[in-house]
């Protein structure tokens, strides 16, 4: 049974003092999961950096990893920087074989991506 898609945002600062939005993604990210992934990146506004929260992720399908790539593409159009943490090591795999792993830097832990910010 599917986890129903929930997020949220965050904002914390970069070691320079730069604001950084977080957006923190839970349950499973699938086709229902538009609202929640792409709705979230549009409320995220502005240009400054953004952080992919994928700690409370239990599963992501083909149709969830295409939702971020709509997300990442956006984001590189508009050269916003974007990394992501939190994955599982098989989900690390998965967004580097499909290709996200060239949009969003992927990282251990929160420390660890904002620190690359």
């Amino acid at each position: 049974m599917q986890t129903e898609t929930k997020s949220t945002t965050d904002h914390v600062s970069a070691p320079g003092g730069q604001s950084v939005t977080v957006l923190r993604f839970s349950g499973d990210i699938s086709s229902n999961s538009r609202e929640p992934v792409l709705g979230a990146w549009q409320n995220a506004g502005g240009n400054g950096p953004v952080l992919l929260d994928f700690s409370k992720v239990d599963y992501i399908n083909s149709s969830g990893i295409a939702l971020i790539i709509q997300m990442l593409m956006e984001a590189d159009k508009t050269g916003r920087k974007v990394a992501a943490f939190g994955l599982t090591p098989h989900f690390q795999k998965v967004f580097t074989m499909v290709g996200i792993a060239k949009y969003a830097g992927l990282y251990k832990d929160e420390p660890t991506a904002v620190a690359s910010l």
